[in-house]
């Protein structure tokens, strides 16, 4: 017997799904390869109750909370194929073996692609340098930053991180430039600007010290913010689905992407980032998933799933 829903990646997005569909009475298998794009982070932020929570334990609580739910098992595996087969979706793992699904649910998140020709940066990645001030600029605030900007466009986002630090340099590393428009603001909110190519990132004892130029100075900076290029893993990439203008898999409210069947909710729908939003994209999707197979059960004739008894509602419970 098939099952319901394989949801691919074991993050906030697949967590929650899976969540939402074993409350459901779906039968889900949850396929978590083991490589969390948050991996090189330290605690989770800005999820309510979570605040400061490692991954690691995030991910722990999540798969222990979905014990309760017999329809649901979780699986260590990579799902290297997907494809379909009549009515339904084949996943083929890494280790040879198969699954078939109704519907597939892609968690998987996105790529950083991390620039070879910077050294330290992958190094200092997710400790002195970050993505996201939202995630990690409490922690270092009022330090000397530095962001990197990855084009013109971005100059601004530099005045941005001024609400954690009023020492910010704007780097561009020589790769553009900067119209006399991004400068004025940039000196108007008493942002630095250095167009200097960029050679490497100083550390001393694991933490950024400073920068280096192709010119041989050196600017003092405690942490770096950046914004790496991101791409799709080729498990998504194999599958042709429509992809925004941005490279992310485009999506309607409800997860659903331009290939029947097959959902998607987190990263790899969104610039918008964070464990919270891919959460709340991750039970979004389980809703549409969950509306569609139910209607699709009872319009068939097919009887709804048994109700384990160890699924039962508590004494004096209210559900919900």
């Amino acid at each position: 017997m098939p099952y319901d829903v394989i949801i691919i990646g074991g993050g906030p997005a697949g967590l929650s799904a899976a969540l939402v569909l074993g409350r459901a009475r779906k039968r889900v298998l949850l396929c978590d390869a083991g490589a969390p794009r948050n991996a090189r982070a330290e605690q989770i932020h800005t999820f309510v109750t979570r605040d400061g929570t490692p991954p690691a334990e995030f991910r722990r609580i999540g798969r222990e909370q979905l014990r309760a739910y017999p329809s649901v098992e979780g699986r260590d595996v990579r799902v290297a194929a997907i494809a379909r087969e009549g009515h339904e979706f084949v996943a083929t793992f890494a280790d040879g073996t198969r699954a078939a699904a109704r519907r597939i649910l892609l968690a998987v998140g996105v790529r950083d692609i991390l620039p070879d020709d910077l050294p330290g940066l992958r190094e200092l990645w997710g400790h002195s340098v970050f993505q996201c001030p939202y995630c990690h600029g409490w922690e270092v605030q009022d330090r000397r930053f530095a962001y990197l900007s990855p084009g013109p466009e971005w100059v601004r986002f530099g005045v941005f991180l001024t609400g954690w630090s009023r020492d910010v340099v704007v780097l561009t590393s020589g790769a553009y430039a900067v119209d006399e428009a991004a400068r004025d603001e940039l000196r108007r909110a008493g942002v630095g600007l250095d167009e200097r190519p960029l050679r490497r990132l100083v550390a001393r004892d694991g933490e950024l010290v400073a920068l280096e130029f192709a010119d041989g100075g050196t600017l003092a900076r405690e942490v770096l913010f950046a914004r790496p290029a991101q791409q799709q893993t080729e498990l998504v990439q194999s599958l042709g689905l429509e992809l925004d203008e941005h490279g992310f898999v485009r999506v309607d409210m409800l997860g659903r992407t331009s290939v029947a069947g097959i959902f998607a909710a987190g990263d790899l729908t969104t610039p918008m980032q964070g464990a919270l939003l891919a959460a709340a994209a991750g039970m979004q999707a389980a809703a549409g998933l969950n509306h569609e197979l139910t209607v699709e059960h009872a319009l068939s004739g097919d009887a709804a799933p048994a109700r384990p008894p160890e699924a039962s509602r508590a004494p004096g419970g209210t559900g919900g």
